[in-house]
């Protein structure tokens, strides 16, 4: 059995995923704002640097995985937030944790989104991302990048993120591949199914899917847990769409 590290575990897909790799036997160290082994609050340089000190210090011997599931929603939280917690409170962690990981020749999953094609790549935006130029990044955030869109451009920046660095992170012996969600019920989303300028929106989404209904977060964590696993053990790089359909149905001609 394995011992992995997942933020975000306190609701949604995060506990699905945390009940899932318990009742498989791992052992699991859970970094949230609150119900966690370590609160910490990864929007925030200072809060991602002690979370990081947290973990490798219960994780002496390494990791087997690491799954960074903590972020927040488009429409429910400020775009700022969103770009602190979603993009560096993701990739900071990543960084920190190499060591650990290498030592075990782990795994990561990252969460992604099939909303990123969603709306045009902001380059400039994407460019202080993937630079993991944090102040810059802000800066674009506030002044330039259209109200709205955040979630979506730093979902597509993570994806980003993760091909570019792949080679570097296998020469490690880490294994690094994402998922992209559709709507999926969980207390994050339930205000967009609730609200009545989102609950249209999450419908139109919802019919267009192959599936016809938005994903539970066990279907999510089960995809998690897969990549995670040795059965995915020449499986790099790889986007895992888990939205029902939807990217393939709107864009059937993208490879």
């Amino acid at each position: 059995m394995g011992i992995y590290a997942l933020t975000g575990s306190a609701s949604g897909i995060g506990a699905a995923l945390k009940s899932a790799l318990t009742d498989a036997g791992h052992s699991l160290i859970t970094i949230d704002v609150k119900d966690a082994d370590i609160i910490a609050d990864l929007a925030s340089p200072k809060g991602r640097a002690a979370a990081v000190a947290a973990i490798l210090e219960r994780a002496p011997e390494g990791l087997d995985g690491f799954v960074p599931l903590a972020g927040l929603g488009g429409g429910t939280a400020p775009d700022l937030l969103i770009t602190k917690l979603n993009f560096f409170g993701t990739v900071e962690l990543v960084k920190g944790l190499r060591p650990a990981l290498a030592q075990k020749n782990g795994a990561v999953v990252l969460l992604c989104s099939n909303s990123a094609p969603m709306v045009p790549a902001d380059e400039d935006f994407l460019e202080a991302l993937l630079a993991v130029d944090e102040e810059r990044a802000l800066q674009l955030a506030e002044e330039k990048v259209q109200p709205g869109t955040h979630y979506m451009q730093t979902k597509r920046a993570l994806n980003y993120w993760m091909r570019r660095n792949l080679m570097e992170y296998a020469g490690d012996g880490i294994r690094m591949n994402a998922v992209a969600p559709g709507p999926t019920l969980t207390p994050m989303t339930k205000p967009l199914f609730e609200s009545k300028d989102y609950a249209p929106v999450m419908k139109t989404l919802i019919d267009q899917t192959p599936a016809g209904r938005p994903a539970e977060p066990e279907e999510i964590a089960s995809c998690i847990t897969f990549l995670l696993s040795p059965a995915a053990s020449n499986v790099y790089g790889t986007l895992l769409w888990v939205d029902g359909g939807y990217d393939a149905h709107q864009r059937q001609d993208h490879v």
